[in-house]
């Protein structure tokens, strides 16, 4: 019986487990997962889960019984040393040996670290999975000061949280405006506004050098001097793909682990997926990698089929999402490389609008706040690629349905 092995227990990996039973692989299933507990949603971690909203039972993927049910043998706990292509083999940190027809990689990223003095102090957190959550948790105080260090999705979305919470927040971002590298100077200048309304204190253009305390956190010192109380901080300045297990079994790298379109590393033997993999997108020719639950879902289908003998090529069109107070940012393709941006709706005012990115007079990518209809529209356009008619695009009073 052929055997196929999952290494990560990831979004993307839980959901392969799953699909690959579904499209019709009778043989073995093992999910390895490094962590003790099943497949679960990052997504709520910065939000539901840190808020304690909601339970870890809740944001599983799916219950044990699924995988029960389905004949998958999910081991957690378990790490992977290194892989053994030449005997097909996985090699656990224990020495155990498990062999593979199939082998799908789903291991993910994990948090950039800083090398400013004092990251070791107690207080001092990063974000990305179950236990750093509870860890952060068992650090907040309702009146006590927490800072956070980036100001891209993870900080705004902590931010808002622990203001909820009843923290002071102050978030500390280097670059000149929060999330920078992914949306226009417009969407930003709305985000600062609100957390700002909310009670956050935001210090752009401004870095950290050093964490000081006695044995925990009691000050971040930024550049220029610039001291501020710290009960908490959390550390949120980007993810970094898990290519080591890859890249020592001599696989292609290249920014995470390249892929066809099948989902095929350089072994083609060896599938990838998620937010480790670096690839091809039709839509805007060119190679990338995204850090979002639609690629690992999407890629994941992709990749059940091409192990099935089923193979489609994936050619999904990207898309995120943030959540922060009563804001619901849904973002829709890749505004690298606009030149021009169009807004519907009035980003200075009020809580809802939709910021239209266009390249030679086309949607390439769309962020809508609180606006579903625009968020809808606007993946239609992208993927049809036709010219649109701007006045119609600003004017809320046209329906959205003229424009596609």
């Amino acid at each position: 019986m052929k055997t196929c092995i999952i290494v990560g227990a990831s979004h993307a990996g839980g959901h392969l487990a799953v699909t690959l039973r579904q499209s019709g692989w009778d043989g073995g299933i093992v999910l390895v997962g490094e962590e003790p507990h099943l497949p679960y949603h990052r997504p709520p971690l910065s939000k539901d889960f840190l808020a304690g909203k909601k339970s870890l039972d809740e944001i599983l993927i799916r219950p044990r019984e699924v995988y029960d049910k389905a004949n998958i043998r999910v081991l957690t706990g378990r790490r992977v040393a290194a892989i053994d292509r030449s005997a097909k083999q996985i090699v656990l940190a224990d020495g155990e040996r498990l062999d593979y027809d199939a082998l799908a990689l789903a291991v993910g990223s994990s948090v950039r670290r800083m090398s400013a003095p004092g990251t070791e102090l107690k207080g001092v957190h990063y974000l990305r999975n179950v236990a750093d959550v509870e860890a952060i948790r068992a650090d907040v105080r309702p009146g006590g000061n927490a800072v956070i260090v980036g100001g891209g999705y993870i900080g705004l979305e902590t931010a808002a949280v622990l203001r909820g919470s009843g923290m002071n927040v102050t978030v500390v971002e280097m670059l000149e405006r929060v999330m920078q590298r992914v949306t226009a100077p417009q969407v930003s200048a709305f985000y600062s506004r609100v957390h700002t309304e909310e009670g956050v204190k935001i210090f752009c253009g401004t870095g950290v050098n050093a964490f000081e305390g006695s044995g925990r956190i009691e000050s971040v010192v930024c550049a220029g001097g610039k001291m501020l109380p710290a009960d908490l901080v959390i550390v949120g300045i980007g993810i970094v793909p898990n290519v080591e297990l890859a890249q020592a079994a001599g696989l292609e790298i290249d920014n995470g682990i390249v892929v066809d379109e099948f989902t095929r590393t350089s072994d083609p033997d060896i599938h990838a997926i998620g937010d480790c993999t670096n690839h091809y997108t039709r839509i805007y020719d060119r190679r990338m990698r995204l850090e979002s639950v639609q690629n690992a879902t999407d890629q994941a289908r992709a990749a059940a089929l091409a192990i099935c003998g089923k193979g489609q090529p994936y050619d999904a069109l990207p898309w995120f999402w943030s959540d922060q107070y009563d804001l619901k940012l849904q973002i829709a393709g890749l505004s690298q490389g606009h030149d021009e941006v169009v807004l519907r709706g009035d980003p200075g005012a009020g809580r809802s609008f939709a910021a239209f990115y266009l390249k030679e007079g086309r949607v390439i990518a769309v962020d809508a706040v609180n606006k579903p209809q625009e968020f809808m529209a606007g993946r239609k356009l992208i993927t049809e690629k036709k010219a649109v008619d701007k006045t119609k695009l600003t004017d809320p009073a046209v329906p959205m349905r003229e424009l596609t």
